[in-house]
């Protein structure tokens, strides 16, 4: 390949190429310019070996990227993470995108049960993103695993694109890489596959992908959100945490002085209130370990990284130190105790209760309507 025509940004993340530092992004070996398509080293270890260096790029630069999005005549997709909705949502997207239109498409909808009420849940997605102050023009419900939801996306790209680009916004890891592969496989030409992985920040730069028409589908670097438990867990133990089969609701009735622990990770006390039920949606490779409250606090130091251990993880040390959060659920309110990557419990009874959450400091906990 002439030197001239050497490529300047991966094909892959969209990085700017570089062969003077291995250790820096966007690094590739002055022979990989033969390979088609020409990607990063980092790009080629994830797609052949599914291994990622510890490549980070400063957030700052996204936050500018996107405060220049309001001022555009484009369209938006809000991508977020139907496991961790409250945790990929980005607050104040409003604010940078002004008046173009966002569609809220909401990936992993695959998991949850069958018997689901989907209007009922886009309802509730309404409730949420009005809450945060974002206006949405379509909620679509999707599953990039399953290939689902993509008719109705790509419609309702359809009736709101016009004369416009399309931004694809989204925290990492809710599966944006791998939806935005289906739109370019549907408006356009272009033989490109962006890097997908199950790794945080696979996207480390803008990638523009042209279309048909003149305009552009410009896929922006996913945001690192600390509160979430995707970002604590080291790289290799996500599938402990991130479900990737249907969620099978666990149901518990315990009485006042019990704790569930889960799989080392998190712990649930029921501290007071009448007997009742409660059901947990978390990720099936998570063992769920019952106790009592007063027995709770030891156990966990003698078993931690034993009987108390995610599947996978063999260093629990590095997890930062838990802290404990207290709610007071009111009568007849139909909560959900939701915890940030790990999932959420709905509390059954109608009589109240209080309860409380044992989790790493800096997870996102918050109490909200049922989701289900």
């Amino acid at each position: 390949m002439n030197e001239t025509k050497r490529p300047e940004k991966c094909s892959g993340c969209g990085i700017k190429l570089q062969t003077a530092d291995k250790d820096l992004p966007g690094y590739i070996p002055g022979v990989a310019f033969e390979r088609e398509p020409v990607i990063c080293q980092r790009c080629f270890r994830i797609k052949n070996y599914n291994e990622a260096s510890s490549v980070s790029v400063d957030q700052d630069e996204f936050l500018h990227l996107l405060s220049g999005v309001g001022e555009k005549n484009a369209l938006v997709i809000h991508i977020v993470d139907l496991f961790d909705f409250e945790g990929s949502l980005i607050s104040g997207l409003q604010r940078f995108v002004g008046n173009n239109p966002v569609i809220l498409a909401v990936n992993k909808s695959d998991l949850l049960p069958k018997v689901t009420n989907w209007n009922k849940l886009r309802n509730w997605m309404q409730q949420r993103c009005k809450e945060h102050g974002l206006r949405t023009a379509e909620i679509v419900l999707c599953s990039a695993k399953r290939n689902q939801g993509f008719d109705r996306l790509l419609e309702a790209v359809s009736e709101l694109r016009g004369q416009r680009d399309v931004y694809v916004v989204g925290a990492t890891n809710v599966g944006k890489s791998t939806l935005i592969n289906r739109l370019i496989s549907d408006y356009s030409d272009l033989e490109q596959e962006l890097t997908t992985s199950r790794y945080p920040g696979t996207t480390l730069d803008t990638v523009k992908i042209p279309l048909d028409d003149g305009h552009y589908i410009i896929d922006t670097p996913g945001i690192v959100y600390p509160w979430r438990y995707s970002e604590l867990v080291e790289r290799k133990d996500l599938g402990a945490v991130m479900p990737e089969n249907p969620l099978k609701p666990a149901v518990y009735q315990l009485n006042e002085g019990q704790s569930l622990f889960f799989g080392g990770l998190g712990r649930f006390d029921f501290v007071k209130g009448e007997r009742q039920s409660f059901t947990c949606y978390i990720s099936g490779t998570l063992k769920i370990h019952r106790t009592k409250l007063e027995r709770a606090d030891s156990l966990y130091q003698e078993h931690r990284g034993e009987l108390l251990s995610p599947p996978g993880t063999a260093d629990m040390d590095k997890l930062p130190q838990w802290q404990r959060h207290e709610f007071r659920i009111g009568r007849n309110s139909q909560s959900d105790l939701f915890i940030s990557g790990l999932g959420w419990i709905k509390v059954n009874g109608t009589g109240g209760a209080v309860v409380a959450v044992h989790i790493p400091k800096g997870i996102k906990v918050l109490t909200r309507p049922s989701l289900i």
